[in-house]
């Protein structure tokens, strides 16, 4: 089969991405333009800054992928972006700009639902390391910032089917971490910063109570994508509760002054090390830093777990922000492995927003000739069917 080189576009959140993919198995080039520095004075992303960064970056870095990969607009077999889920606005800098590279070199063009493209992260980089024996059915844990869902995952054809078995009922996990920090005075991103300030804390010093959903979500017909399946278990996820617990337990014990405190010393730091953060943090709020991720990790493996045992699922993949988590990893990993049930995760730099899983996620779509038409738009609620 001849190879195919794909451009792919991602403009989802706040990180404006393009790369070249060949044939959905090698990583030619992955560039990506963070809005961190633009968002983080906000606490989170601001949807009209990002749109508007994206209109300022798309062309640069559409060019750099392409300079790096030692390819041309003409070379190029497919052009690939994200259609949705995620913010209207900045969805549409990305479709708009592939619409036009599309029409101009008339190439073909290829829609790519952004949560397919994570997992597609991972069946990338397994075939980047010659693993093609992935055993089926895989159950997808699609973990982030904007994303808590369980995806049953089969081959189908040229291309993928998916079912989903859980979702969030509110805050996905990564959202809840961000806002933590946020509450705590850590900055943003949160995540990476919990993360690494966890292991200096005692995750037993505060006990948080798992989430109980006593309630079928209304949206779960809709959100599985097969008719006949409103019986089937689900999984689902709820995060806004431990996060008010966080608020409670700042106000009962008194932490909004070190609060105020460190958020003050902080914000004066152009770039606060790991060593600035402990310096500024006491003993009480890491503890509770190690106990709010513990428990959210907690529920994220225990409900995974149970879940791919209902299913009896072969192959677990664990993708999005969130799994770059040291402490998810490595829970996975030594309890997965109780079970004999295999679990991959992308590279750290493909768990967050990047083009290269949009690109891997469009070839089946390529070889089945699944293009978008030319009237397509964004979706900003997208679901993964």
């Amino acid at each position: 089969m001849p190879e195919v080189f794909i451009l792919g576009i991602e403009s989802s959140c706040d990180e404006t991405a393009a790369a070249v993919v060949r044939s959905g198995a090698e990583v030619i080039s992955n560039v990506v333009a963070s809005q961190m520095a633009v968002h983080q004075p906000y606490g989170g992303v601001v949807p009209e800054l990002a749109s508007r960064e994206h209109l300022r970056a798309i062309v640069p870095v559409v060019r750099r992928a392409l300079a790096e990969a030692k390819h041309s607009y003409q070379s190029l077999d497919a052009i690939a972006v994200t259609q949705g889920p995620g913010l209207a606005g900045a969805l549409l800098v990305g479709i708009s700009y592939a619409k036009a590279l599309a029409f101009a070199l008339d190439k073909p063009l290829i829609a790519v639902n952004h949560l397919e493209g994570h997992i597609h992260a991972v069946l990338l980089e397994e075939r980047q390391k010659g693993n093609y024996q992935m055993q089926f059915p895989v159950l997808a844990l699609v973990v982030s910032g904007g994303h808590t869902h369980l995806y049953l995952a089969e081959p189908e054809n040229e291309g993928w089917t998916y079912e989903n078995i859980g979702r969030t009922r509110d805050d996905a996990a990564g959202e809840a971490f961000d806002k933590v920090a946020k509450l705590l005075g850590l900055g943003y991103p949160g995540g990476p910063l919990i993360d690494r300030l966890a292991p200096h804390g005692d995750f037993r010093a505060v006990k948080f109570p798992a989430a109980q959903i006593k309630h079928r979500d209304r949206r779960d017909g809709a959100a599985s994508g097969k008719s006949g399946n409103h019986d089937r278990p689900r999984f689902d996820f709820s995060y806004s509760g431990i996060k008010t617990a966080v608020l409670r337990y700042v106000e009962t014990h008194n932490l909004q002054a070190s609060i105020e405190g460190r958020r003050r010393v902080l914000v004066k730091i152009s770039n606060p090390t790991i060593d600035d953060y402990l310096a500024h943090c006491d003993k009480q709020t890491l503890n509770l830093v190690a106990s709010f991720q513990h428990a959210v990790v907690e529920d994220l493996v225990s409900k995974t777990l149970a879940a791919a045992r209902t299913y009896d699922v072969a192959t677990l993949l664990v993708t999005g922000g969130v799994a770059a988590n040291n402490e998810l990893r490595e829970r996975f990993d030594r309890q997965a492995s109780r079970d004999g049930l295999p679990v991959y995760f992308p590279s750290r730099p493909l768990s967050t927003d990047n083009a290269a899983m949009i690109a891997a996620a469009a070839y089946p779509k390529f070889l089945a000739k699944d293009l978008a038409p030319t009237d397509f738009s964004a979706e900003a609620g997208m679901a993964l069917r």
